[in-house]
């Protein structure tokens, strides 16, 4: 991201009323969640955390693992 363009984000934010800047919350927190989202999506279609998944069935199977 542009550092300029990062900077006026940061100027807008701090302009909001304390009304706005809970809708702005709210707003990147869903926004956020769901680049995440996404992103954990595109790492295990692409198999990156089939070796956690592994380790965690091996542990599973060995009984390391603790009922919650």
């Amino acid at each position: 991201m542009n550092i300029s363009i990062l900077h006026d984000i940061e100027c807008a934010v701090s302009q909001l009323s304390p009304e706005e800047l809970a809708a702005f919350r709210v707003w990147f927190a869903e926004f956020d969640a769901a680049v995440w989202d996404q992103q954990l999506e595109t790492d295990v279609a692409a198999g990156r955390l089939d070796a956690l998944a592994e380790k965690a069935l091996q542990d599973l199977r060995a009984g390391n693992c603790t009922e919650l």
